[in-house]
């Protein structure tokens, strides 16, 4: 008797910089998983109030992370988000709308997280005047069921190694 794995679902999280957006790529990739980009899905005024450096309220987050869930509901055969996902309520959230959510959560160091933002400046609408302001909100998951804390530091390659070992391990469970 086989048995089919588990559907996957999966959130690539941490503070701005932290490598979410090329982790969950490589790893939709390896997993042949879709991928949801998060800052894709705000909406065009938090995206211009993160641009002029101003942070995000929880208000400002609501209608993003409703979208976001009914994202994760709409791929039934799994899917990678890239979400900051900075506050457990946040997560939480997004666990009741899709049971069974793990998280890969990319762990780095303010002055790392600066410089990688302000080297995609020219690229991306966050502004580095922001980074405080996420590791001032960012409430760590260590400790919740379903995650995976990852150095950021490290190489593309061996996070996605990392991570991937990871889903077979949980999925073989």
């Amino acid at each position: 008797m086989s048995v089919l794995p588990s559907t996957v679902y999966l959130v690539v999280m941490g503070v701005a910089g932290c490598g979410k957006s090329s982790l969950g790529s490589a790893l939709a990739r390896a997993e042949g998983l879709a991928l949801i980009e998060g800052d894709d899905h705000h909406s065009p005024a938090s995206r211009e109030k993160m641009r002029q450096g101003v942070a995000l309220t929880d208000a400002d987050r609501e209608g993003w992370l409703v979208t976001l869930g009914q994202l994760l509901q709409a791929h039934p055969q799994g899917v990678v988000l890239t979400c900051s996902a900075l506050k457990k309520a946040y997560r939480d959230r997004l666990r009741a709308a899709c049971p069974g959510l793990r998280f890969v959560f990319l762990e780095i160091d303010r002055v790392s997280a600066g410089q990688r933002v302000a080297a995609r400046a020219g690229t991306h609408f966050f502004s580095t005047a922001l980074v405080d302001s996420q590791f001032a909100t960012l409430e760590s998951p260590v400790g919740e069921p379903g995650v995976l804390r990852l150095d950021a530091t490290v190489d593309l390659a061996t996070l996605q190694q990392q991570a991937s070992a990871w889903i077979a391990a949980t999925e073989a469970a």
